[in-house]
């Protein structure tokens, strides 16, 4: 088995590209570039409908994650995040075991314990509340770690009961890495410092980084930007006015725009806040251009 991820100076750098409106041959093509470009993780979403644009297609995450594994050979992959909900956490673990194995160890367990609430209520996954959601993710990790682990187990918690379960065949990582989303001090944040190596600062929660980072234990911290990668034809008012209404603050906070050398800056600013994965939505990502553009211009230059 391999470890979980290479060590290395630096941040490492993830682009967050949703299987919104696409189809898989776009989708491998983005996977391939990122892939070629030197991008560290590439993620995608894990909704059943578009939030916001229920009636657009939306390709399954899980699934499409196994066509982009066999279509790409370094880049890390992985939903940020997963939806709790959606999946009996043995399916879960064996979705992920055969994902990893497909990849060759390049999986990352992304998850979260669902607060798309239009989406949940309109596939029956309502019904409980918020904290009952979040008591599921922990027994849900509970199950998924007992499954990679290859071994025969019991499990007996108040959402989950297994008797004599089995996870085969384990991960091809010896720690697969987990990805908890959020930013509520009461029912994401003793998660995180209970089960995750990273804690992914999602955007709306950037402002309260400072104040919930002591209660990560001891997950890395990623965080989410919108970003907006300006260039000789690309104009300024433009780029903004389209992000303020197609990524707006309300969901991934105030975006970073500006040219290379004004990117290297803002980065290197937030880096020093204490965050080591940088996941980034680029405002044209579905230009394969982009992933280079950023990773020789400005990546390189953030250190």
């Amino acid at each position: 088995m391999t470890s979980a991820t290479t060590e290395r100076e630096g941040p490492r750098w993830g682009a967050h590209v949703p299987q919104i409106r696409s189809d898989v041959a776009t989708m491998t093509a983005l996977a391939v570039a990122a892939d070629e470009a030197g991008v560290d993780n590439f993620w995608l979403m894990d909704h059943l409908i578009g939030p916001g644009a229920p009636r657009l297609d939306v390709l399954e995450g899980w699934t499409l994650l196994s066509a982009l594994a066999a279509a790409t050979s370094r880049v890390r992959l992985g939903l940020l995040v997963g939806c709790n909900p959606f999946r009996h956490p043995a399916v879960l673990a064996k979705m992920a075991a055969t994902v990893d194995r497909i990849s060759g160890g390049r999986l990352d367990l992304g998850i979260g314990w669902g607060s798309y609430e239009p989406e949940l209520s309109a596939f029956g996954f309502d019904g409980k509340s918020r904290k009952e959601r979040s008591e599921e993710l922990g027994e849900s990790l509970d199950i998924v770690k007992l499954m990679f682990a290859g071994e025969p187990f019991d499990y007996d918690g108040r959402h989950f009961r297994l008797r004599d379960a089995i996870g085969r065949p384990t991960p091809v990582q010896h720690r697969l890495p987990i990805h908890i989303g959020g930013g509520g001090r009461q029912l994401t944040m003793p998660l995180v410092a209970r089960h995750a190596d990273w804690w992914n600062c999602v955007a709306s929660a950037r402002e309260r980084l400072a104040e919930l980072a002591p209660l990560r234990g001891a997950a890395r911290i990623s965080a989410q930007y919108a970003v907006g990668l300006l260039g000789a034809s690309a104009d300024r008012e433009a780029v903004t006015a389209w992000m303020a209404v197609h990524l707006p603050e309300s969901g991934w906070g105030a975006p970073l725009i500006g040219t290379p050398d004004e990117l290297v800056e803002l980065l290197r600013a937030e880096r020093g806040k204490g965050i080591e994965m940088f996941v980034l939505r680029f405002h044209d990502y579905r230009d394969p251009g982009v992933f280079r553009r950023f990773m020789t211009e400005v990546a390189a230059h953030v250190k």
